[in-house]
């Protein structure tokens, strides 16, 4: 165990993310701005195609995710392909859109919790673009038609606001397209190392449709791009990994490398500004709750306390925002800050515990779990929920502490769609925390769970995180599977 644990702490850092075909797919088309990195980004595409024809995280089958790949894919195809392997790509991947869209009308439409970052405002500026190639036939009625009405309702409200790196939108700058790039305040629109948003899909779009060539973006793309000529979903996410990773591990007691954490401990906190807070990674300009509120909590768990104004900055007058002008709100970041507060010592009696706790009360499901929009399996925001709720408010999960135990697989494992390393971790931290709180777990539940955890360690960690298309940030969910390996051997 102290092995693997090590092996974590000297790796994390900048952000370890697997490829996806989205971010990909927008670097393909850079042919005439970088040849070389379009050529390799091509490749990937072509080795990547899922058997079904469509593009995406292999498996959950996700609509939203597979939509936005797959138009992605093959609109990066027709610019660059010229092989008949290529026609034949597209071609099948026309066929499996044909299935995803026909069948994902009520599932592209419901819950926005479960829509990726900016799908109704993309998925319209990729179709229009599939179907000025005829890749697509047009969408008229059909849901992507209808997007892009809502798309352009959308951007009739934002039309006295320019788009800089300042707000949150500049990350998914790429629906702007060919008909909204008024909207984007060109010269102030990149971050210090050349990217837009951090994003490579909202990068390469610059580069190719806004300054054409632009030298600072392709050389952030070449910094980042993986030797297959794969592309992450976002480069670098420093504080987002150290934070998240950190809390895993704190989660365990009496860890026994807290020497080595000193110098991610240090890191955070240089990154925190009074007052601010920080973002996902230093590179970034646009503040959020849920990275500073994951960031208080752990250097306070590791005994450095920040400025709790920087959280309680984000309030609201029924929950706690997670980014400035959001559409729906993040309930895993509103279970950080119930978390954060019960670390800094307030009550149930505070004011902005108890809108928390009814906000989570209003929003838990039928089924006595939660759902949140960065993350595509219930597990991750009920069991830190839990873990934030035992031996504090426990009449508000006893039940999903049930809904955990009822769930669990013959083989010992978790998972929404298919058992997981991440999402059996989240149940094993969740009842650990409420066997050492609250009512003793049977040995078995952490038996058993723990065995099929240990055997699929090293496995491939499927992407369940939601950014614009399904991602995985891959060491801070092998930090929830230490973590909990650690917390029961």
């Amino acid at each position: 165990m102290s092995d693997i644990l090590t092996e974590l702490i000297d790796e994390i850092g900048p952000g370890h993310m697997g490829s996806t075909a989205y971010d990909t797919a927008w670097a393909a088309q850079l042919g005439e701005n970088d040849w070389n990195l379009s050529s390799h980004a091509l490749a990937w595409l072509a080795e990547n195609q899922l058997p079904d024809g469509s593009w995406g995280a292999p498996a959950p089958m996700y609509y939203h995710d597979r939509v936005l790949c797959t138009l992605a894919a093959m609109i990066a195809i027709s610019h660059r392909g010229r092989r008949g392997h290529d026609k034949v790509q597209i071609d099948n991947g026309k066929l499996a859109l044909d299935r995803i869209v026909s069948g994902a009308t009520l599932g592209l439409q419901s819950d926005p919790n479960g829509a990726t970052v900016g799908f109704e405002m993309i998925a319209p500026t990729l179709a229009a673009e599939a179907e000025k190639l005829g890749i697509i036939k047009k969408q008229g009625d059909r849901i992507l038609g209808r997007l892009s009405k809502q798309r352009a309702k959308k951007l009739s409200y934002l039309k006295d606001h320019m788009i800089s790196r300042h707000v949150t939108i500049a990350f998914s700058a790429e629906m702007a397209g060919t008909d909204g790039k008024h909207m984007l305040d060109i010269e102030n629109l990149q971050e210090s190392n050349g990217s837009v948003g951090l994003s490579p899909s909202a990068t390469a779009y610059f580069a190719t449709y806004i300054k054409k060539g632009d030298e600072a973006s392709l050389k952030y793309l070449r910094s980042i791009a993986k030797p297959d000529g794969g592309l992450p979903n976002v480069a670098p996410f420093d504080v987002f990994e150290i934070a998240w990773s950190l809390w895993n591990l704190g989660l365990i007691p009496d860890l026994q490398v807290t020497a080595k954490l000193k110098p991610h401990i240090d890191f955070l906190s240089n990154a925190w500004v009074p007052r601010r807070g920080v973002s996902f990674a230093t590179d970034y300009s646009v503040g959020d709750s849920d990275d500073t509120v994951m960031t208080y909590s752990t250097l306070l768990r590791f005994g450095i306390e920040k400025d709790l104004a920087s959280v309680l900055a984000y309030e609201e007058k029924d929950h706690f925002r997670c980014f400035d002008l959001e559409v729906n709100p993040s309930i895993s970041a509103n279970i950080h800050i119930l978390h954060a507060l019960r670390q800094a010592g307030l009550n149930q009696k505070n004011s902005s515990v108890q809108k928390i706790i009814h906000f989570l009360r209003k929003t838990k499901s039928e089924h006595h779990y939660w759902v949140d929009k960065w993350h595509a399996s219930a597990y991750y925001p009920t069991a830190h929920a839990i873990i934030a709720c035992a031996g504090f408010a426990n009449d508000l999960v006893a039940e999903s502490v049930e809904w955990i135990l009822k769930s669990q697989n013959a083989n010992g494992s978790w998972g929404t769609y298919i058992p997981t390393a991440e999402e059996t971790a989240y149940a094993i931290q969740a009842l650990w925390s409420w066997n050492e709180k609250v009512a003793r777990i049977p040995k078995a539940v952490f038996k058993n769970g723990a065995r099929w955890l240990q055997e699929h360690l090293d496995g491939l960690y499927p992407p369940l995180w939601i950014g614009k298309c399904l991602y995985n940030p891959r060491l801070v969910i092998r930090s929830a599977v230490i973590s909990a390996l650690g917390l029961v051997s």
